[in-house]
């Protein structure tokens, strides 16, 4: 299965480059889930991510995931 370095931007992951598996169509998907566990008082819950194009300063763009707060 092919992947691509994708970068994250707000939430627990800012700034973190990981490998994402990329869709059929050679594609990030557009909502990345991460679970986290329970640990002692808080709860389990799970972090939502959206995928939105960045642009360099030659025009090109690239995939990129932006945090998606609850509420």
């Amino acid at each position: 299965m092919r992947s691509t370095d994708t970068e994250f931007h707000g939430g627990p992951l800012d700034g973190r480059v990981l490998p994402i598996a990329l869709t059929p169509f050679n594609n990030v998907p557009k909502t990345y889930r991460v679970p986290v566990p329970a640990h002692g008082e808080t709860p389990a819950t799970t972090l939502v991510y959206h995928r939105a194009k960045e642009y360099d300063p030659k025009g090109r763009w690239r995939w990129r995931y932006e945090y998606a707060p609850e509420g």
